[in-house]
């Protein structure tokens, strides 16, 4: 294991790169003492951390023709384009089963990160054996994006994704004390987030969470600036950055199985031509 912070941003079906390349990473026994997910990457990090390769991608992959998985038609009765009862209990207990007992032997720490609707802050929460067991919420609130999920609450707080506040938290890393991260990013390099086109309906679904809506206002002004911060960590040799070399097509929401299949293999590809750098970089 490498005393190295792993970070893994968002992207809905986008992270299906993040399979990819997390897949790499346990062909090539690489761990890390502490995971970072946020939104899809709390789903994949999950898998990645109970060492079940190949789950995250068949999570993504397999049920596709399932309304209860994603559909337009789950959104307008649940109000959620995900369905969160398939994600978080269906598929990890029945359908697909999450290595439980593997998560508990994981020697290292992970953390998904939500945000606090009523502050607009991030939180960062450590998923113990007890969290990944009868918490599951903190996963399905890091994953709930706004207008196309409900709100998740959490003794009496309300919940948000984790990329409102925080979408590559990569100075929560810094600040746990890892001189080394590894961020995996779910869009290009060169890629820059524009003003949020929604806003309006943000300001009329949120309306009672100002701190809310000021963090969706300038949420890409803040992921500019991570991005800016991170070519420089990159530049000094704090941080290794794995991007996708190309998109496949795959927007925030996929149902085409061999695009989804084609990033994944993107993913996987990144990760190995990169392998030996990698490794010199957590060696170093």
């Amino acid at each position: 294991m490498y005393n190295a912070g792993l970070v893994l941003e968002g992207g809905a079906m986008r992270g299906v790169y993040t399979a990819g390349v997390l897949d790499a990473f346990l062909d090539n026994d690489i761990s890390f003492a502490s995971v970072y997910g946020v939104s899809a990457g709390a789903c994949h990090g999950a898998s990645f951390v109970s060492g079940q390769r190949g789950r995250a991608f068949r999570v993504n992959v397999n049920y596709l023709d399932r309304k209860d998985y994603c559909s337009f038609s789950n959104l307008l009765k649940t109000g959620n384009l995900f369905g969160p009862e398939m994600l978080f209990d269906t598929i990890p207990n029945t359908l697909d089963v999450y290595d439980y007992a593997a998560f508990e032997e994981f020697a290292g720490k992970y953390f998904v990160v939500i945000t606090n609707l009523e502050t607009g802050d991030a939180e960062y929460v450590q998923m113990t054996p007890e969290y990944m067991h009868s918490k599951m919420a903190y996963m399905q609130a890091s994953s709930s994006m706004p207008l196309v999920a409900r709100t998740v609450e959490i003794d009496g707080t309300p919940y948000l994704d984790g990329c409102i506040a925080d979408s590559i938290p990569v100075r929560r890393a810094e600040a746990d004390g890892y001189q080394k991260t590894v961020v995996i990013r779910t869009r290009p390099r060169g890629y820059r987030k524009g003003k949020n086109q929604t806003m309006p309906l943000i300001r009329l679904r949120y309306r009672n969470y100002p701190n809310f809506i000021a963090r969706c206002q300038d949420r890409h002004i803040r992921y500019n600036e991570t991005l800016d911060y991170l070519d420089k960590a990159e530049a000094s040799g704090r941080t290794f950055i794995l991007a996708p070399t190309a998109d496949a097509g795959v927007g925030g929401v996929c149902r085409d199985r061999p695009r989804l299949e084609a990033l994944y293999t993107i993913g996987y590809k990144d990760a190995e031509a990169r392998m030996e750098e990698l490794l010199a970089f957590l060696d170093d």
